[in-house]
């Protein structure tokens, strides 16, 4: 099987337990009580629809009085007006029945759908907000899970269920109270057998909510291998592990399959207990009613209407039995969501944040830092690592891998907070800033190309949406986007497909820097980006990034000396310290670890 990481930190951000037998387990429905908020914003249409459900609930309790009245007068020909009145009027009845029922079902189910796109959306913006120390432990494929099947789970019970609960449970009350109305003494005889239903209600409710849970868990674990294997077919087919990653994700979904089959065992186990104990009690009490009859000391058209408010709430408690196990599906899907939502951000507003200067400087300077990651926690990612960067100088960040460049760039980003020292953004302190508003100031070009799947225009507008047609395309021009765009059937309104699959590396990079051109930020952290590209790839890009350089205040991580060897400065790590800071041509005179670098990557001719 294809085990989740699990983690022992407290219900934080990055901090959920994916374990489902560390988890604490649910012992009721309480986690369906955090979703009642989100159905009284909607209190116009939850009156309708227990109006409507009151209309059907009446509409059906009155047939059985009829019947009596039809039963005891007899259908003898001087009381034919009067069984053609009866019937006309249970016509009218049925017809109400019919509108109340269709109304009814409308507004649970329009209820239920919404309450579920506000939900999604919800867990949605909830995941937006969390940093990517979250998903380090969290992996996208059981967030999907959650934010697709979960809310799916839920859905199913806000809306259909939900309709059929509160019917039966309405015709269940009516149906005791008539039942009570019509004979005591058959009613208290019913009333007896109460125990023998709760009583499996209790005992296998706990059972049904556990399994659903864990029918849950493991649906998740077999979304989350799909989607991680399928985003890599490429990978998986030239290593020929096609058999072997089958093979497990078969084994992932049998396990989803035995989970789901033990929920549905339990589940029939307590349909069937609650139906034969409520019918077979229905049946008992009726014979001993008939009993009555034959004796004189009841009318058969009592007997009648006592039968069948009696089978109303013997049906109504075997509809509730079915629901109680959706109920219990519900619940465990809801306390997953609940710890979605429940999850704090570790990187936050400052209640009080202070103004980044206007207008920006473009000012990063790192004083005293030292970072660890929160899963390795005893590996320490940067150690008292000072430099400064002044206003539009281009400032190199290069070392062997593991040395702590990508750290540098996800603190200045606050994607990370230090665990001592400072790290300022013109003057101030990113901690004590807006992460929006120190965001805003900055424009990212990774190595590792996002694209998103839509048109090359909606990918560039990504970088400023408000931007207009003219500053898209100016910003391609300025990236050579237009050297290949222009040549699509529909030019930039030309879909690129998921990841952007249609389009070569270089082609990728150069729409991820006229997002950057667009976004117009007085900093720029750009990754390498040619590290990967052809020749010819290669000197399309490095034009466009100087364009996108120039006049900003710039940091590069350098895999490739020789493409930050004109920066300003460069600044040498190595096991998150800084070992060396100065000029190309001063790094060479001074040796050490850059000197070493270089040699093994420029001719002779090259080195100075």
């Amino acid at each position: 099987m294809y085990a989740r990481p699990a983690t022992n930190q407290p219900a934080s951000d990055g901090a959920i337990e994916t374990d489902p037998k560390r988890r604490p387990k649910s012992a009721n429905l309480r986690p369906l009580k955090r979703l009642l908020p989100l159905v009284l914003q909607y209190r116009g249409r939850v009156v309708l629809a227990l109006i409507s459900l009151l209309l059907a609930a009446f509409a059906t309790l009155v047939v059985p009085l009829a019947v009596r009245r039809v039963i005891d007068n007899g259908f003898s020909d001087a009381n034919a007006g009067f069984v053609d009145q009866y019937f006309a009027m249970m016509l009218v009845v049925v017809a109400m029945l019919a509108l109340a029922s269709a109304a009814r079902f409308y507004f649970v189910t329009w209820i239920g759908e919404r309450v579920v796109a506000d939900l999604r959306d919800a867990v949605f913006g909830k995941l937006m907000a969390l940093s990517p120390a979250f998903f380090e432990t969290m992996r996208s494929g059981e967030v999907m899970s959650r934010l697709t099947a979960d809310t799916t789970q839920i859905k199913s019970v806000f809306g259909a269920s939900a309709s059929v609960a509160l019917r039966n449970l309405v015709m269940l009350i009516g149906s005791v109270a008539m039942m009570v109305v019509t004979s005591p003494k058959l009613s208290g005889l019913t009333l007896l057998a109460l125990p023998l239903i709760v009583l499996p209600l209790v005992l296998f409710g706990r059972k049904v909510r556990a399994l659903s849970r864990r029918a849950q868990d493991t649906l998740a674990d077999s979304a989350a291998l799909a989607q991680e294997t399928l985003s890599a077919v490429p990978t998986v087919q030239a290593f020929g592990q096609q058999s072997r990653v089958w093979h497990r994700f078969s084994e992932a979904t049998h396990e989803a399959f035995d989970a789901a089959r033990m929920r549905t065992k339990a589940r029939a186990l307590l349909t069937a207990a609650i139906i034969f104990i409520a019918f077979g009690s229905v049946v008992a009490v009726l014979w001993y009613g008939a009993q009555d009859v034959l004796a004189g000391r009841m009318t058969g058209g009592t007997l009648g209407q006592f039968l069948l408010y009696a089978a109303f709430a013997a049906g109504a408690m075997g509809s509730l039995s079915e629901v109680w196990g959706e109920l219990q599906l519900a619940a465990g899907a809801a306390e997953r969501l609940s710890e979605l939502l429940d999850t704090e951000p570790q990187i936050t507003s400052p209640v009080a944040a202070i103004d980044l200067p206007q207008p920006p400087t473009g000012t990063v300077d790192f004083a005293g830092v030292e970072f660890r990651y929160p899963l390795r926690p005893d590996q320490p990612a940067l150690h008292d690592v000072n430099f400064s960067i002044t206003p539009g100088q281009t400032v190199a960040i290069v070392g062997p891998s593991g040395a702590g460049k990508t750290s540098i760039f996800n603190l200045i980003l606050r994607f990370y907070d230090v665990d001592h020292g400072e790290v300022r953004v013109d003057g101030v302190d990113v901690r004590k800033a807006d992460p929006l508003a120190l965001r805003d100031r900055i424009a990212v070009v990774p190595q590792d190309t996002v694209v998103f799947s839509g048109t090359i225009a909606d990918n560039i507008l990504f970088g400023r949406p408000a931007a207009t047609r003219d500053e898209v395309l100016a910003a391609a021009g300025a990236a050579r986007v237009d050297e290949f765009a222009e040549r699509l059937p529909a030019g930039y309104d030309s879909l690129i497909g998921e990841r952007g699959v249609t389009l070569s590396g270089g082609q990728r990079q150069r729409l991820a820097i006229a997002r950057a051109i667009l976004a117009d930020a007085p900093i720029l952290l750009l990754d390498e980006a040619t590290s990967a590209l052809d020749a010819e790839s290669e000197t399309l890009v490095q034009e466009a990034l100087q364009q996108l350089i120039s006049n900003r205040t710039t940091l590069v991580i350098a895999h490739r000396l020789a493409t930050v060897r004109n920066a300003d400065r460069i600044v040498v790590l190595d096991g998150g310290r800084v070992v060396a800071e100065g000029s190309h041509a001063a790094l060479m005179k001074k040796g050490g670890l850059y000197a070493r670098l270089a040699k093994l990557q420029f001719t002779d001719g090259e080195l100075m």
